[in-house]
């Protein structure tokens, strides 16, 4: 399989690489002429926020689900199967995180602390709080169907063992 870019060393590639880094440097001093101090202060806070914060809240979180689904599984005498689980922990995970990720773009939104959204675009800042919990009750529920379904499959083809 061929590399759509052009080989390395290649005078193309030096060029496209140099336009890269200009056009980021132009962006970055774009991005500090107004507030310097301030958007570095956002970029080190965000950072440090997630890492010491949020990962370790993450982790917490998926350990607990994991837990719970494994203990669920074990006291349901559930048949090991395929999913297993890791399996079925990908089913809370999967619509946790496109909520999650639906909740940080539109948390102004969803939270209602926007005053100038209806002026700037002509439209009511009401019901995305609705939405989003429609969507995400939507997104939960889809999973755990799926999971149902893929267990009620798994079981049925696994053989029975009252020989």
């Amino acid at each position: 399989m061929r590399s759509a870019l052009p080989p390395l060393g290649s005078p193309l590639r030096i060029l496209l690489l140099a336009s890269s880094f200009a056009l980021a440097g132009y962006a970055g001093v774009r991005l500090l002429s107004g507030d310097w101090l301030g958007v570095v202060l956002w970029f080190v806070g965000a950072a440090v926020l997630h890492d010491l914060v949020f990962v370790p809240l993450y982790a917490a979180v998926d350990r607990a689900v994991t837990g719970v689904l494994g203990a669920a599984g074990r006291r349901v005498g559930a048949p090991s199967t395929p999913l297993g689980q890791r399996g079925r922990t990908l089913y809370v995970r999967v619509p946790a995180v496109l909520s999650g990720l639906l909740l940080l773009v539109w948390f102004p939104l969803i939270s209602g602390r926007v005053a100038s959204y209806e002026s700037a675009t002509g439209l009511s800042a009401e019901g995305f709080l609705a939405r989003w919990l429609l969507i995400t009750a939507v997104l939960f529920g889809g999973s755990a169907l799926l999971l149902v379904s893929r267990l009620r499959r798994a079981t049925k083809q696994r053989p029975s063992s009252d020989h």
